[in-house]
């Protein structure tokens, strides 16, 4: 079962070591997708998106609703803080990569007063910390594929992942990076650095973790979700050019935020 786990670590990762090799070479678009240069498989990423909202409304949908309507809205927040608080590991060590000791600093007191002083992150303390005083201990958003940008890897093309949604190659990478070797929750599934661990890596309550992870995370987004539907001409296109909009706004704040570092 481990050398199982140990195998698809690996697989997994050389997929993305070839994906970010393409990322780095220039991108040629055919005559037929001059809509944005970036999205070069814009009809292998259509089909890949409609079965997503396929999927989305006939199953992922029904559940998250289902899932609001029972928890109660306090409770839902609390399993909410709960996930952000573990997904802080993700954004100190990829602060740590960056050489952005300022955001890791800031990220490493949000998990412990959280963890501490929120009963294991159900309570966001941190950003109340952050809204009466002047210190700064609000969520950061880090990931490898930000890191990778940030030492100037280029996103390569855009690419729609099944059940996940928008990404590119580049951040396809990090995604299985921080997956597999950062990410507490899919730690639980993956067991890579949790093997030893016996009541971490039970069936019993890994997956059953991850479930409620995705379920309550894509619970967050379905008053946007119906926004959307409703506001976009074109939901593909619109949520493509904000993905890439974001992710380059990601990855130049951080580079922003260093120089400014380095001129003081």
């Amino acid at each position: 079962m481990i050398n199982t786990i140990r195998s698809k670590a690996i697989v997994a990762l050389v997929i993305g070591l070839f994906l970010t090799g393409c990322a780095s070479t220039p991108i040629t678009t055919a005559s037929n997708h001059q809509n944005n240069p970036y999205d070069p498989l814009e009809s292998i990423n259509r089909s890949i998106f409609n079965f997503n909202e396929m999927f989305y409304d006939n199953v992922f949908d029904p559940t998250a609703r289902a899932y609001k309507w029972v928890m109660p809205d306090p409770l839902e927040l609390m399993v909410g803080n709960f996930f952000s608080n573990l997904n802080n590991v993700v954004v100190i060590t990829n602060s740590v990569l960056q050489l952005n000791y300022e955001s890791a600093l800031a990220s490493s007191a949000r998990l412990f007063v959280n963890t501490t002083f929120g009963v294991f992150g159900l309570i966001d303390i941190a950003s109340d910390i952050s809204a009466v005083s002047d210190i700064n201990l609000s969520k950061r958003s880090e990931d490898f594929g930000q890191t990778l940008g940030r030492y100037g890897v280029a996103s390569g093309p855009y690419i729609v992942l099944p059940f996940l949604g928008p990404s590119s190659a580049r951040d396809a990478f990090g995604l299985a990076v921080d997956s597999f070797f950062m990410d507490p929750i899919s730690q639980g599934v993956t067991g890579v650095f949790m093997n030893n661990v016996a009541y971490i890596n039970s069936p019993e309550l890994r997956f059953p973790v991850a479930a409620a992870y995705s379920i309550n995370k894509r619970a967050q987004f379905l008053d946007e979700d119906r926004t959307l539907e409703e506001a976009a001409l074109d939901k593909y296109e619109f949520m493509r050019d904000a993905y890439l909009q974001r992710r380059v706004s990601l990855i130049n704040n951080n580079a922003e935020s260093k120089e400014d570092k380095d001129k003081q």
